[in-house]
């Protein structure tokens, strides 16, 4: 089966939805996905995903499924270099980088400040919610593959969040979500592509075919948004620095 990841558009966080730019890239889109057979569609609650999804359902004439599970990540976490409440995926790169177990699959939620901000109880519920989707289609997770019940050929749509969907891919591929938060980028409207692979009879597993691909951006002639990105040099004092 192949799972496609879509974040929303270029965000007005404040009122929860998206800006005009937002909106021009939740069209193109819809253009890109209507193209595809999709079996099913799967929606964050928050606005800006409700906002985003709504051009694609509107152009192929279909439903949603609202999922309380695929909102923002969200597990404040208390800054230990400043004291300061914020979120466990967006760390200055000179603190995180210097703890080892960051890096590690399993460990990253046993250093102290995620233990303490109960991360993984929340990201539990995130991959809690995706393997029971994916039960729903035949595969049972088994370790850190999936169990064939039923072999499917069906194709997902879930339009969500990136924090969240760092957290899916540390689930279905085994990366470090701190890795994949402060290392990988995926614009508004960005697409990630995964599709099982079936080698021996029964035994499923999830190979990435494609992260935050932006070419129908590209097609329609827009610029990727900004959201999302850090000042590419220090001295760039009109992009984002925190």
């Amino acid at each position: 089966m192949k799972i496609w990841i879509v974040r929303h558009g270029d965000p007005d966080y404040e009122h929860d939805s998206l800006t005009e730019q937002g909106k021009i890239e939740a069209a193109l889109a819809a253009e890109r996905i209507a193209q595809m057979e999709v079996d099913a569609f799967y929606v964050s609650p928050l606005g800006r995903a409700q906002e985003t999804a709504s051009y694609t359902l509107h152009r192929m004439g279909r439903t949603a499924e609202t999922c309380s599970w695929l909102r923002e990540f969200h597990a404040p976490i208390i800054d230990p270099a400043t004291g300061v409440e914020r979120i466990p995926w967006d760390w200055l790169p000179a603190q995180w980088t210097t703890v080892p177990d960051f890096y590690d699959k399993e460990r990253w939620a046993e250093v102290p400040v995620m233990v303490q901000g109960k991360v993984l109880e929340e990201a539990k519920r995130v991959y809690t919610g995706l393997d029971a989707i994916l039960e729903s289609y035949g595969y049972v997770r088994n370790g850190n593959c999936y169990r064939v019940v039923q072999p499917s050929r069906k194709t997902i749509v879930l339009f969500c969040h990136f924090g969240v969907e760092c957290v899916m891919l540390w689930h279905l591929l085994g990366i470090s979500p701190m890795v994949l938060w402060h290392g990988f980028c995926a614009a508004p409207t960005s697409m990630t592509l995964l599709t099982t692979e079936e080698r021996r009879p029964g035994i499923a597993a999830f190979r990435m075919n494609a992260f935050g691909d932006m070419s129908h951006l590209y097609h329609g002639g827009e610029t990727p948004s900004f959201s999302a990105r850090f000042c590419e040099t220090y001295d760039c004092m009109e992009e984002r620095h925190d």
